[in-house]
């Protein structure tokens, strides 16, 4: 038997003649919720991060420590002498400064690498990076002025590197000039 036509203002009719006949699903209890899979780790950069640890703990054993007294320097090839002798004598005012008194080791790797980074962002050309003589080490090298003095060789943003001057801090301070982000 045909269903009549449904009034043109009954909506619930009109669903019904649209969908045609219903029939009843079995009852079937869901499936279990799955355990989420494990989140993927960055074992590529993992490695590569504790490889660029390992070399940076070898470069540290393999260079002879610096003295409390001994001036901090180094240039790159592409910076200009007259550019170096004009950190040499403190005629780069200082965008920012890190002190790093009181700090371990691992805290002052950390915070100097923040550090650069944060200059980097903000384009600073030179900052200030207070290490301290070292004098009171226990073997007599000062661990973090050679920590300072490592990490700064290795990174390509630093142009060069110099103690300050004595007004400015002497041997226990060094000025760091910065490539610019391109």
């Amino acid at each position: 038997m045909a269903r009549p036509d449904p009034p043109e203002d009954d909506d619930a009719a009109l669903f019904r003649d649209a969908i045609g006949e219903v029939r009843r699903m079995e009852d079937a209890p869901p499936p279990p919720p799955r355990k989420a899979p494990p989140r993927p780790r960055a074992r590529m950069a993992e490695r590569d991060e504790l490889d660029a640890r390992s070399e940076f703990q070898r470069g540290l054993d393999a260079l002879e420590p610096l003295a409390a007294g001994d001036t901090l320097s180094h240039r790159r090839d592409a910076l200009p002498a007259r550019a170096f002798q004009r950190l040499k004598r403190g005629q780069y005012a200082a965008q920012d400064e890190l002190d790093l008194h009181g700090a371990t080791a691992a805290q002052a790797e950390g915070l100097l690498r923040r550090f650069l980074a944060d200059a980097a962002l903000h384009e600073y050309g030179c900052v200030r990076i207070i290490h301290g003589k070292g004098q009171r080490a226990d073997a007599g090298a000062p661990v973090i002025k050679n920590l300072v003095d490592r990490l700064l060789r290795q990174r390509l943003d630093v142009l060069a590197f110099h103690s300050a001057p004595p007004a400015q801090g002497g041997t226990g301070a060094v000025l760091v000039l910065l490539a610019r982000r391109r």
